[in-house]
C-alpha cells in the first residue's frame, strides 16, 4: 500500500497560481502513475490529470489543459500540481492517487491508493 499525504492548498484569488505537493511512501515511487483528481461541492469526482511513471509525458482534462501543469520529481518521492490562472470553479478538494497496475489512468478506478486530500478554495 503506498501511503499519500498532499500539502499546499489554501486561498487564492482569481487569476492567481497555486502549487499542491504530494508525498508518497510505502512503494517504489517510479512503479507508480500518479494523478490528480478533485471533488468540488455538490459535484463527483473529477479528473484533473495525470503522469507517467517516468514523467515523459503528462494527460490533462480539457478544463484545464493549458492552466494547470503536472510534475514529478523521482528523487524526492513527490508529485506536483501547478495552478494557473485559476478561477471559482476550480475551488474544491484536490487529490492525489497512485496506479501500481497502470502506466496511464485517467478514472478512479486504475488508481489503488488516495491521498486525504487538501482544500484548494479560488475567490472572485
Amino acid at each position: 500500500q503506498v501511503q499519500l499525504v498532499e500539502s499546499g492548498g489554501g486561498l487564492a484569488q482569481a487569476g492567481g497560481s497555486l502549487r499542491v505537493s504530494c508525498a508518497a511512501s510505502g512503494r517504489i515511487f517510479t512503479s507508480l502513475a500518479m494523478g490528480w483528481f478533485r471533488q468540488a461541492p455538490g459535484k463527483d469526482r473529477e479528473f484533473v490529470g495525470c503522469i507517467v511513471r517516468s514523467g515523459s509525458s503528462t494527460y490533462y482534462a480539457d478544463s484545464v489543459k493549458g492552466r494547470f501543469t503536472i510534475s514529478r520529481d523521482n528523487a524526492k518521492n513527490t508529485v506536483y500540481l501547478q495552478m494557473h490562472s485559476l478561477t471559482p470553479e476550480d475551488t474544491a478538494v484536490y487529490y492525489c492517487a497512485a496506479s501500481s497496475k497502470y502506466w496511464y489512468a485517467n478514472q478512479e478506478v486504475h488508481y489503488d491508493s488516495w491521498g486525504q486530500g487538501t482544500q484548494v478554495t479560488v475567490s472572485s
